[in-house]
């Protein structure tokens, strides 16, 4: 049996940079998850693309500002927001902007729940 702590938990891995795959799925799914309660604890990861996507669209920022009023934990990969050149601008959105590798393979060797879109 699984511990009950990691059955609470949910990461999701948003590295898509298309819009439509953040609106129709990523976001819908995520809020929904912490405000209906499916998930006690939920971390939006943003990785790769998103990063770019999300720095530069103020419909998805608006969304982004939403979830983490919701309680939902909104982190960056600082790598990837350095190669598009919006590690500010995500930090000024209030997301915690920082090292994901580690902490990923951390999440996937602990058999957490990471779902990658």
């Amino acid at each position: 049996m699984e511990n009950q702590e990691t059955d609470k938990e949910l990461y999701v891995l948003w590295k898509s940079g298309d819009k439509e795959t953040a609106l129709s799925m990523v976001f819908m799914y995520t809020l929904n998850s912490k405000i209906k309660g499916w998930w006690e604890e939920v971390t939006l990861m943003v990785w790769g693309p998103s990063a770019k996507l999300l720095a530069t669209d103020e419909e998805l920022q608006g969304r982004v500002r939403q979830m983490m009023e919701a309680g939902v934990h909104v982190t960056a990969c600082i790598s990837c927001a350095q190669m598009f050149g919006v590690a500010e601008d995500l930090r000024n959105l209030g997301i915690d902007v920082k090292p994901l590798g580690l902490p990923l393979s951390e999440l996937l060797q602990a058999n957490k729940k990471v779902l990658s879109v």
